[in-house]
């Protein structure tokens, strides 16, 4: 299994990509621009050279498209509809997780808030804008912050809030997002829950400032998962 992080040089993507070669996953860190995913890629073999890391690879998004079987999405939202433009044809029926958040900063606003948009959600958006593709669109990563994924070798202290149509889907998202150490995927339901997921983010931005912290992320207690 090949997971490829589309827009995986910012600190979300990139921070997703260590965890997930640290678990031992075959990562390809893709970006707008070849020249620069490999520097990244290069930096970040260097940086984790004490760890047993899977293999991790750097290429131009629609490379890191085509050769990935699982990918993930680590655009602001302005990015969003561009990126899936270049790289549409090349995720014919994957398993596609999206973690862009619509905030308003996309519209020079505060990072405190988030915007409407009216597919209901960023990860609905996207499964509008790869209509006709077969592509299996799970909401995930949306809430957990970059501090904890860049905070290696620390265990991340949140749970994995996803959403999506498909049941294989995301049993297989589950099953990648487990990998990493503290995390626990909860599936939320239909991918319209992805309405209520996102909204979580700015919340949690803003506890972050109010409480001059970078570690804050929200965890589901009292519910046996097993029953479901």
């Amino acid at each position: 299994m090949v997971v490829s992080i589309i827009g995986g040089t910012g600190p979300q993507g990139l921070g997703i990509a260590k965890r997930l070669a640290i678990a031992g996953v075959d990562v390809i860190v893709g970006s707008r621009k070849e020249e620069k995913a490999l520097k990244i890629v290069n930096e970040t073999k260097e940086e984790l050279k004490d760890y047993d890391i899977a293999s991790i690879e750097g290429m131009a998004n629609e490379d890191a498209a085509k050769a990935g079987d699982i990918i993930i999405m680590t655009v602001p939202l302005v990015a969003q509809a561009p990126t899936l433009k270049t790289i549409k044809e090349f995720v014919k029926d994957k398993v596609f997780l999206d973690a862009t958040v619509p905030l308003e900063t996309a519209l020079g606003g505060s990072v405190k808030r988030s915007i409407g948009l009216c597919e209901g959600s960023a990860a609905e958006r996207t499964q509008a804008l790869l209509d006709g593709t077969g592509v299996k669109v799970v909401a995930a990563f949306n809430n957990i912050s970059n501090s904890q994924l860049l905070n290696i070798p620390e265990e991340i202290d949140c749970d994995c809030l996803i959403a999506g149509d498909d049941k294989e889907a995301k049993e297989i998202a589950s099953e990648l997002i487990n990998k990493i150490p503290g995390v626990k995927a909860i599936d939320c339901g239909p991918l319209e829950r992805a309405r209520q997921i996102q909204e979580i983010t700015p919340l949690l931005i803003a506890l972050n400032i109010k409480y001059k912290s970078h570690f804050g992320g929200i965890r589901i207690t009292g519910i046996d998962f097993d029953k479901n």
